[in-house]
């Protein structure tokens, strides 16, 4: 399996493995790596991984996309990473073994995928905990060492430092927009105590931190210098790792292969339903990708009129929602490499008209009527829609959810399929936004007993101005 990069070039991204572009993040080109086939899934298969355990489906899912791991040590990293003690946050009755377990709101119809068992209760955990291991291993069979530069809009960051504290040859450097993630957010970022972990709040929203990350990542002799790495979701093993959720999620949600799952996705960046785009081309019957946006609904813009119109800082909305206050979204170059037919050169000049600040508009172009053949729906959601949708989840089915995945259920309530489940995606736990959970409900929200007392903990975190020189340099000194 070789990987290329989305923007083709070929003589500065020639085509890599699955570990090289591991530690890379960014190809030099500026593009994202993906497959350069998707892997296909038989009905066979399918079949069979229905009965598997979700360490045993991420390594025959996985396997599929990683070629230059022997099997045997692919399947230690994937049973050491997916076990009911590391995703022990699991609903009252909900089986913690099935590590994602699909909870029913209404029996056959509407459900929600718990995907935020692990140790920050956000579903970055599903891929950052893999990602940690993968990291570590590659970097001890090559004798090497990595500095992990990242950016979060409030899980991200918490997930990839839970997953690489104290991970020998691994140091992370994660920017995160200052004051504007929830107070536990920013507690289980910045009390973590770890010499290899180094928090920056940058004055500015997400998408400056983000645009510093890209920066630094396109600076191609800093980056080959001090070994920079990426676990945000330009780093293809995120997607691959989210993919698995997906085929479990299905499993869980159906009685057999021949029906077909709506999935509803919370999303800022586009990496987490990116990940259901690719296990519906490898075969995975998915009917629907139901997108929900917040606020900051560039994405349902762009699934409604063709017009992707990413914002620039001061047009960008803080909510109450604050994992998907994002106004570029990362990881849509790579469905837009899909929907242009894998043209790097289109994506190219798609994507000049977005570094340079503007819109590109697909109306009136072959490929709006090929965007409706990848049955994407979207929809948007307000902090009042959060509300009501908490509060109604509360009084109806007697779950609490949290903002981000109050953000799916109103979508997806939105717009039924007929014919078919459908699942949400539970992007996060409660505790991570009691303020909202307060003023939805009035009452606090439960916090699993080993996180309890974490916002009290001294916090380790250095401000700055959102300035790439500045972040080199802080990087410089401590490396």
């Amino acid at each position: 399996m070789r990987y290329l990069s989305t923007r083709g070039d070929a003589a500065s991204s020639p085509t890599q493995s699955f570990c090289d572009i591991l530690l890379g993040g960014l190809a030099p080109d500026g593009g994202l790596y993906l497959p350069e086939t998707y892997p296909q899934v038989s009905r066979a298969e399918l079949d069979a991984w229905r009965q598997l355990s979700y360490a045993e489906l991420a390594f025959a899912v996985l396997s599929k996309f990683i070629d230059d791991i022997p099997p045997a040590d692919l399947k230690a990293i994937c049973d050491k990473t997916y076990t009911a003690q590391v995703y022990c946050h699991a609903r009252p009755g909900d089986n913690a073994a099935d590590v994602t377990p699909i909870h029913w709101l209404e029996q056959g119809k509407l459900a929600l995928q718990e995907l935020s068992n692990g140790p920050t209760l956000a579903f970055k955990d599903m891929a950052m905990q893999l990602l940690g291991n993968l990291f570590e291993y590659v970097l001890a069979k090559r004798g090497e060492e990595i500095n992990i530069l990242g950016a979060t809009s409030g899980d991200t960051g918490s997930a990839a430092e839970y997953a690489m504290r104290g991970k020998k040859g691994v140091r992370v450097f994660m920017l995160s927009p200052d004051g504007k993630m929830s107070a536990f957010q920013r507690a289980q970022m910045y009390s973590l105590q770890d010499e290899n972990i180094h928090n920056i709040a940058v004055r500015g929203m997400f998408d400056d931190a983000q645009d510093i990350v890209k920066a630094v990542s396109n600076d191609a002799a800093f980056k080959a210098k001090y070994k920079i790495g990426a676990v945000n979701s330009i780093n293809w093993a995120r997607v691959a790792a989210q993919i698995v959720y997906y085929f479990k999620g299905y499993f869980g949600a159906t009685e057999n292969n021949d029906q077909q799952v709506a999935f509803c996705v919370p999303s800022g960046n586009f990496g987490n339903i990116c990940a259901g785009h690719i296990a519906r081309m490898m075969g995975l019957p998915i009917g629907k990708l139901i997108l929900a946006t917040n606020e900051n609904n560039v994405l349902d813009e762009f699934f409604k009129t063709g017009v992707y119109r990413p914002r620039k800082t001061a047009e960008t909305f803080v909510t109450s929602s604050p994992s998907m206050d994002i106004s570029k979204a990362s990881n849509f170059e790579r469905f837009v490499f899909d929907l242009v037919g894998r043209d790097p050169a289109k994506v190219r000049e798609l994507w000049a008209q977005v570094d340079a600040g503007n819109a590109f508009d697909l109306r009136g172009t072959p490929y709006m009527d090929k965007l409706a053949g990848f049955a994407f729906v979207s929809g948007a959601s307000s902090h009042a829609d959060r509300l009501a949708t908490i509060r109604s989840c509360w009084e109806t089915y007697g779950v609490m959810i949290d903002t981000h995945t109050a953000d799916g259920l109103k979508v997806a309530r939105e717009n039924p399929v007929a014919g078919m489940p459908t699942v949400v995606l539970e992007t996060a736990l409660p505790a991570k936004f009691a303020e909202t959970i307060r003023e939805a409900l009035g009452r606090e929200p439960e916090v699993p007993a080993d996180l309890q007392g974490l916002e009290k903990l001294a916090q380790r975190v250095e401000v700055m101005d959102p300035d790439v020189n500045a972040v080199k340099a802080f990087i410089q000194a401590r490396v």
